[in-house]
């Protein structure tokens, strides 16, 4: 019989969405499979969605904590060698499971992780399948997830021994979490490998994002994970420059998020980037940006594109 598997889905308040995660689950290739159902406090009618499955699944409801405290107890439930995490919106396609299974026991690597699409639901009531993304191979997997590199959670699986070996789902977390826990698995030794291919949907509904839902918390969370892994990799001195490069990155592009919501951060968030590598320069894809990064440096070019971007903004706001 191949190794047990186990997928964790955290739920809160999922109805519409929360019998189509199951039930990709079910409908799995891979044969040894156990379905964890975490209901995080549910107000609508997901529970009792929960309870229709009977046995097929293991289920448990606790007070709303978060979707971090749902993973976690969720592993602590988890009997597989192999782990999925899955949210209650999303689904996976039929050989995922089996095919990444295959691909870890193969390559001896700890974590794997493909491609992934998202599923985009507009307003009228049709539903769109977009093109799929690719997650390509990444030579240093710390680097681009410092960078701000990401894959969708359910395109991922890992082993049991490299949840175990991780800090786990930081239940203090509001928002990156799924960054937040990837970079702990990556930073306690887990090998990572890419295996090509879409078998991982990512659902996206209505305007509303993390980053939209709630600016302040997503950039609070975004900036805690990233000081946590500055420190940690100082800690053990290797806060190589390539590392440093990658976390001035992310700290660019947070800067950007907080232009026009929170200038003091913006610049924050600027002077943060420098500090961590004075070198830095934004890998722009306007052209008028990289020219005017060559002629006058980074900091010129930026306090140039700001104001271009402040007068835009104020065009349009007169003219809408």
């Amino acid at each position: 019989m191949p190794k047990k598997a186990s997928v964790i889905i955290p739920c809160f308040n999922a109805e519409k969405w929360l019998k189509e995660a199951i039930d990709s689950c079910l409908q799995q290739t891979h044969s040894n499979l156990e379905i964890i159902v975490i209901d995080d406090g549910s107000t609508d009618n997901s529970l009792e969605i929960i309870k229709s499955y009977d046995k097929q699944i293991i289920w448990r409801s606790y007070p709303h904590q978060g979707g971090n405290y749902a993973r976690n107890r969720g592993f602590d439930l988890a009997q597989g060698e192999y782990i999925q995490y899955l949210d209650a919106d999303d689904y996976i396609l039929p050989e995922k499971i089996a095919r990444q299974i295959n691909f870890l026991e193969t390559t001896g690597a700890d974590v794997v992780y493909g491609d992934w699409r998202h599923q985009r639901h507009l307003p009228d009531g049709n539903v769109v399948l977009e093109k799929i993304e690719i997650s390509g191979n990444q030579p240093d997997i710390l680097a681009a997830l410092l960078a701000n590199w990401w894959v969708a959670l359910a395109a991922l699986m890992y082993t049991r021994k490299a949840v175990e070996n991780s800090a786990r789902w930081d239940e203090n977390l509001p928002a990156a979490q799924d960054r937040d826990f990837f970079l702990s698995v990556v930073m306690n030794g887990a090998k990572v490998v890419y295996q090509p291919g879409c078998h991982a949907i990512y659902r996206r509904y209505g305007a509303v994002t993390v980053s939209t839902a709630s600016k302040e918390r997503w950039l609070k969370s975004h900036h805690l994970v990233l000081q946590k892994v500055e420190q940690q990799l100082s800690q053990k001195n290797q806060l190589y420059p390539t590392y440093r490069q990658a976390l001035a990155t992310s700290y660019f592009e947070l800067a950007r998020e907080a232009l026009f919501f929170d200038y003091s951060q913006y610049l924050m968030f600027l002077e943060a980037a420098l500090v961590m590598f004075p070198e830095f320069q934004a890998n722009s894809k306007r052209k008028f940006y990289r020219i005017l990064q060559n002629i006058f440096g980074f900091r010129q070019a930026e306090r140039i594109a700001c104001g271009i971007l402040f007068a835009q903004k104020f065009v349009s706001s007169r003219f809408a």
